[in-house]
């Protein structure tokens, strides 16, 4: 019995704490004739620091440009690819769209992460 209670003692104060940390990464598209919105991939870290990326426009002047939208979807890809190399696994992708008449609008995509804390670290 003693041994039992000893396992199961050393058991709990060998095993690690954890806790889940969170991270938010959103790209804004901009759907602006003539290519004159603007585009970004937004990180912000835990104390509010945030990184902006620029990303090309849906619009060109001549129309949509298909190019950018590569460009914009490697970019996506590249940071999802980042972001796993680093532990972060994506929990959700949520989309919205804004527009304001039938010109113009937003593509607005939060990409949510998160990956183990080890708060024994602290």
């Amino acid at each position: 019995m003693k041994k039992l209670l000893f396992a199961i003692a050393f058991f709990i104060c060998t095993t690690a704490v954890t806790a889940q940390e969170y991270k938010i990464v959103t790209t804004i598209e901009s759907v602006v004739p003539g290519g004159l919105g603007r585009s970004r991939m937004i990180q912000t870290d835990d104390k509010g620091k945030s990184q902006e990326v620029k990303m090309k426009n849906y619009f060109s002047i001549v129309g949509i440009n298909f190019g950018n939208i590569t460009e914009n979807d490697q970019m996506i890809s590249m940071m999802l690819a980042d972001m796993t190399s680093k532990g972060w696994e994506l929990v959700t992708a949520t989309p919205g769209v804004y527009s304001a008449d039938k010109s113009t609008g937003l593509f607005i995509t939060r990409y949510v992460f998160k990956r183990d804390s080890d708060l024994n670290e602290n």
